[in-house]
């Protein structure tokens, strides 16, 4: 049986708007996601960083993940750097996820959902 080591985890995805309800429903939706994809629990999980870009101000998006019931995990949230279109992209929610698992990094699903698909495309379906 492999040991267990602290790996790290990447998701993205967008908002369809700056209101903390769609902040929240974009985010649940690339935890629950990059939950599922890689099997682990909240228990799990060392730490969070959430960055959200500079146009999304109506919400922290680390609240979706106490929403989920992470309360014991360190949560962390900041601003991406105001990059303009084309590298930049509006109302994008971005995660790095810390926790232990037996997966190698190969076999780790990072999760870009939405129009976050355009930064990653060589990590979505």
């Amino acid at each position: 049986m492999r040991s267990k080591i602290l790996r790290g985890l990447r998701g993205a995805t967008t908002a369809t708007a700056n209101t903390s309800e769609a902040i929240l429903e974009a985010t649940v939706e690339l935890l629950r996601a990059l939950q599922e994809a890689n099997g682990f629990r909240p228990n799990q999980v060392e730490s969070a960083i959430f960055t959200s870009s500079p146009d999304l101000t109506a919400e922290y998006p680390a609240r979706a993940a106490r929403l989920l019931g992470w309360s014991g995990v360190p949560l962390l949230g900041a601003s991406e750097v105001a990059v303009p279109p084309p590298g930049g992209l509006p109302r994008c929610i971005r995660v790095l996820l810390h926790f232990y698992t037996a997966k190698p990094p190969g076999q780790l699903k990072h999760m870009y959902l939405r129009e976050a698909a355009k930064l990653r495309p060589d990590r979505t379906k």
